[in-house]
């Protein structure tokens, strides 16, 4: 299978495809955390836009939740009151955020898994659909809590593998303390979830598509 594993700095996702025999290639504007040889720093639309994308199989996309996560949506007002009116700027960015996932969706790869984090109306709206599933790392024998909406096309829905039980549960992911790098650790995808979709959506291997 060839995948494109697209806004990941981490390599995580990549990695566990490419431990699986797969060509496996992440794309971001950051450069890779981990494995370089097999990371392409630049825009994912131009890689998109290359001939070579019309061979890949399958991607796997993380675009920035920043200005689109419900938990943020009180952001979306001065002073983050809605009292204060619509801050425009931070609009602007939200709209700009949720066309940039909209493209990647429409994107003509015949596999797809888009993942974010619990959006907003207003995102959703823009976006003109919700997920097709939800997903947490407890469902697949990682401890943390950090729930994740998937978007897929022609991809069936993770299936659990081992549920921590709830007692053993943590919130690392929302008790990550302030710093520069606090987001970068919020995003990495946890390398249990990365595993998962290289077994169960690897194993699915190449798609016919009708010219």
């Amino acid at each position: 299978m060839k995948a494109l594993i697209g806004c990941e700095f981490s390599g995580r996702v990549r990695d566990a495809f490419r431990a699986r025999d797969h060509e496996a290639w992440s794309c971001d504007l950051l450069p890779s955390e981990g494995e370089r040889d097999y990371h392409l720093q630049e825009d994912i639309r131009r890689v998109l836009q290359h001939p070579r994308a019309r061979s890949l199989d399958l991607m796997i996309a993380h675009p920035e939740c920043r200005y689109l996560a419900l938990s943020g949506v009180r952001w979306l007002y001065r002073g983050g009151r809605k009292e204060n009116g619509k801050d425009p700027e931070r609009w602007a960015r939200m709209r700009e955020a949720a066309e940039f996932f909209v493209e990647l969706l429409r994107a003509d790869i015949p596999r797809l898994c888009l993942e974010n984090s619990e959006m907003h109306p207003y995102a959703l709206e823009i976006i003109g659909r919700g997920p097709d599933q939800e997903i947490q790392p407890w469902m697949f024998g990682c401890p943390r809590t950090k729930a994740a909406w998937l978007w897929l096309k022609n991809l069936p829905p993770l299936e659990p593998t081992m549920i921590v039980p709830k007692e053993l549960r943590r919130a690392d992911c929302h008790r990550e303390p302030p710093g520069p790098n606090r987001w970068k650790n919020r995003s990495r995808t946890e390398p249990e979830v990365a595993a998962v979709m290289a077994d169960q959506w690897g194993s699915l291997g190449g798609m016919q598509v009708a010219a």
